[in-house]
């Protein structure tokens, strides 16, 4: 089904849109969300404060739009990552390569994001806590899946719920990523997916 072309109008409104919303991302991480203002948003973003009610109702609805519009970016690109070709393993390799790639290149949207997936939000009155928690749980549904299935074939080991697999192996890639975060040339996201893998796959009892 062909999309409908937007008009100039359109195109110039969804355009502002964007100019505002990448405004807002750069203050918002740089000072946290209680300690922008819309006046300063819009001061940057070189917009009347006026204009900036047509796009957004207040500061709430505005960083509610920055954070799930850049988390849908986010899943979309790991759920790819474990939808796409290889075996179990390969999967979840691929997931945390891609995690790590989409992370690293988006350094300041992961701020928010991790203090929305991992419980420290910002603003809890905007009202994100419980939409964005549903996205995160239908990713690691996915990624609980994949290791059900590397069971069902046995490449993997029964030895948890697949679910508590899915979430010991995502935070595993987060804390990584926090690493990075605070000490990037310090704490490199690794390269190679297998060097956050090992940690869970080979264990640290030696037999």
């Amino acid at each position: 089904m062909e999309e409908k072309k937007l008009s100039r109008k359109e195109r110039e409104f969804q355009r502002h849109r964007q100019e505002i919303l990448e405004t807002a991302l750069d203050l918002f991480s740089e000072k946290g969300f209680h300690n922008v203002s819309m006046n300063e948003i819009a001061h940057k973003a070189e917009f009347a404060v006026g204009t900036m009610y047509k796009f957004f109702e207040n500061k709430e609805d505005l960083y509610k739009a920055l954070v799930l519009e850049q988390s849908d970016k986010f899943h979309r690109t790991l759920m790819a990552a474990i939808e796409g070709p290889g075996d179990e393993i390969e999967k979840i390799r691929n997931y945390i390569r891609a995690k790590g790639e989409v992370f690293t290149a988006n350094v300041q949207m992961i701020r928010l994001y991790f203090a929305e997936t991992r419980g420290a939000s910002f603003n809890v009155r905007a009202g994100l806590d419980p939409e964005i928690r549903e996205r995160y749980g239908r990713f690691l549904e996915m990624l609980a899946c994949v290791f059900a299935s590397g069971m069902e074939k046995k490449r993997f080991k029964k030895i948890a719920d697949p679910y508590h697999l899915a979430v010991a192996v995502d935070s595993l890639a987060n804390a990584f990523l926090f690493l990075w975060l605070e000490a990037p040339d310090q704490h490199p996201y690794p390269e190679n997916p297998d060097v956050i893998l090992d940690i869970l796959f080979k264990g640290l009892v030696d037999p």
